[in-house]
């Protein structure tokens, strides 16, 4: 099971990719945002070539948990997303995971291996991807290990 990790903004998005097992999150790259329809494409292009079952894209919660303009926006992303990865051979799922705290703890993460203020601001995306994905599958193993089913 290979997922690909999305962290949508208004700008960019940052993609990460989990390894086959799906156990480890790495971050991938950072897209430049040109519209829903150009993004999901490439998107759609990107779970393709790497053959993945899962797509999770971060969804950004207000601190309360409502749904603002953020989230809204990666809904209608999503919306645009979901029908074009259905097309794609094994049909991959689009998933979301809470994303409220993905940057902080990417940046957190960069802070600690000492990486330049220059170099965070080229990666933060694609760590901020690599965080949500790697919450998203140990939520996974965790629902396998209890028995859950569903989402």
């Amino acid at each position: 099971m290979r997922a690909l990790g999305l962290d949508v903004g208004s700008k960019t998005i940052g993609v990460a990719v989990s390894d086959p097992s799906g156990t480890i999150a790495s971050p991938r790259e950072v897209l430049t945002r040109r519209g829903h329809a150009e993004d999901a494409a490439a998107v759609a292009a990107l779970a393709r070539t790497l053959e993945a079952s899962d797509v999770v894209v971060g969804l950004p919660l207000e601190l309360d948990g409502s749904v603002g303009h953020r989230a809204r926006q990666v809904q209608r992303f999503l919306a645009v997303l979901e029908p074009l990865l259905k097309e794609l051979p094994g049909s991959p799922r689009a998933w979301t995971w809470d994303e409220r705290f993905s940057t902080a703890g990417a940046e957190r993460a960069l802070l600690q291996a000492d990486v330049s203020r220059a170099r965070r601001k080229q990666v933060i995306d694609a760590a901020a991807a690599q965080f949500i994905l790697q919450g998203w599958l140990e939520g996974q193993r965790r629902k396998d290990m209890s028995g859950e089913t569903g989402t």
